[in-house]
């Protein structure tokens, strides 16, 4: 059904002013300036209502790994719905979607993680992270292992513990915060390294959790939850020095570590997981949005063995879940979107065609006026923009319009990136090719260059 056939774009917009709250959107602005319609799209490519094409830098949420529109995925979740629509997954009850995905999510997730706790999204992931963590540590009579420690910039979804976990000072300004979790400083030399090289700044970036922990006191603490790569804080790449230090205080200090592979998951990194790229082993891994492609809905919380053990084998009934806890017809979305990913070698492309060749074309951004650090692991990049170069110590004042600017200049220009703070991200589908990559970079940089003309136009840079 088409849903825009003879109805405006205004129409729409009406409609969407008088009745829908958008997430992280200041609304009255937004209904002053007339919200953008998509409606539809296929491969990389996105159109509203109007007939523009957009180039989908960001893979919706960085979620389509395998793009739009592939008809395998909505016929699978068509017959599964002609067959189970709804089946709940409590009272010893489980459906075939879900068993299989349990099996196929356990193959392509690393060693040692052969459990998984379904959920709707990443947010519901992370609140049953928090909820897991302090149950893991009861059956261990250890009940005083409550703190779990963040990191600022990090994000862990907008649900009330996802949020508390993530470090998005805005965020928790709205909501408050939750007690029993804390924050340091994240790997980003970019912002923090000062005089540091970055190797040194990754060792110092990983003991600030061991201060945490000496200062919070190794028996209080629970957990430390970290994404491979901070996507939403800015696609933040740790030097290499970073989780190699970070994996040994965990293990030396008794402390669970939760690998947040919602963003980095499922190929983003150029392996399947941030945690291949980083030879890291989670206890808790959240995962969802390239679970499926963004098709449906889904997410989980994949355990590793010895704490799945200690949760079965000490534990009676874990008094959490969700009606639409693996969900039939989001199980088959799933399913199909990693028989994809698996038959057509999505994430073999990506680590060897599409990364090193926009990785290639991103690298020379660096030379433009604008273009502080420009930086990418997999298909995952980011473009920080400042006022002067060479030094990292000037930023545009006040900090986050500048990226804005630059991201509306971007999506004048036909593609889609996001703005986080001054730096612009991308993260496009898997599946993209050269040809598109072409594309994409000629949209950066005339993005570039008309954000540049714009500041010098109102005197912001000389």
């Amino acid at each position: 059904m088409n849903l825009a056939r003879n109805v405006s774009t205004a129409d729409f917009q009406r409609l969407d002013a008088a009745h829908h709250l958008h997430p992280f959107t200041d609304t009255r602005q937004l209904n002053a300036e007339k919200s953008r319609v998509m409606s539809k799209a296929h491969g990389v490519w996105l159109w509203d209502t109007d007939g523009n094409r957009y180039l989908d830098g960001m893979a919706g949420l960085w979620c389509t790994q395998i793009g739009h529109g592939r008809r395998e995925v909505a016929d699978a979740v068509h017959a599964q719905m002609m067959e189970l629509e709804y089946s709940n997954t409590f009272f010893k009850t489980t459906h075939p979607p879900a068993a299989r995905l349990s099996e196929v999510v356990a193959e392509v997730t690393p060693d040692g993680l052969n459990h998984v706790f379904f959920t709707n999204s990443g947010s519901e992931a992370n609140d049953t992270v928090f909820r897991m963590v302090r149950y893991y540590w009861q059956l261990q009579d250890k009940p005083a292992k409550q703190i779990i420690i963040g990191r600022k910039y990090g994000y862990h979804g907008s649900t009330v513990a996802a949020s508390a976990l993530g470090g998005m000072d805005g965020m928790h300004k709205q909501a408050g915060m939750v007690p029993g979790v804390h924050h340091i400083t994240p790997p980003h030399w970019f912002d923090f390294g000062g005089d540091m090289s970055r190797e040194d700044f990754g060792v110092w970036a990983a003991k600030e959790l061991e201060r945490a922990i000496d200062e919070l006191g190794e028996e209080n603490v629970a957990a430390f939850i970290a994404e491979p790569i901070m996507g939403a804080g800015g696609v933040l790449i740790p030097p290499d020095s970073y989780w190699p230090e970070i994996s040994r205080i965990c293990s030396e200090r008794e402390i669970l570590l939760v690998v947040d592979e919602v963003i980095c998951g499922f190929g983003r990194t150029g392996k399947w997981f941030g945690s291949d790229t980083y030879g890291l082993k989670p206890d808790l891994m959240p995962i969802a949005k390239g679970l499926s492609s963004g098709y449906l809905p889904i997410g989980g919380v994949m355990v590793a063995d010895r704490v799945a053990d200690v949760l079965i084998d000490k534990g009676g009934e874990f008094y959490h879940g969700y009606t639409y806890s693996g969900h039939p017809a989001a199980c088959a979305a799933a399913l199909e979107n990693l028989r994809i990913m698996r038959e057509e070698r999505v994430v073999e492309h990506c680590a060897e065609e599409a990364a090193p060749y926009l990785q290639e074309k991103w690298r020379s951004f660096a030379d433009h006026p604008l273009v502080g650090e420009a930086r990418m692991v997999g298909l995952f990049g980011a473009l920080e923009l400042v006022p002067a170069k060479p030094g990292r110590t000037e930023r545009f004042d006040p900090v986050g319009a500048v990226g804005t600017i630059a991201r509306d200049f971007s999506f004048a220009n036909g593609l889609i990136m996001r703005a986080v703070r001054d730096a612009l991200v991308i993260s496009p589908p898997l599946v993209i090719t050269r040809e598109e990559i072409d594309q994409l970079a000629k949209l950066v940089e005339k993005t570039l260059d008309d954000t540049l003309a714009e500041l010098r136009k109102q005197g912001r840079i000389a």
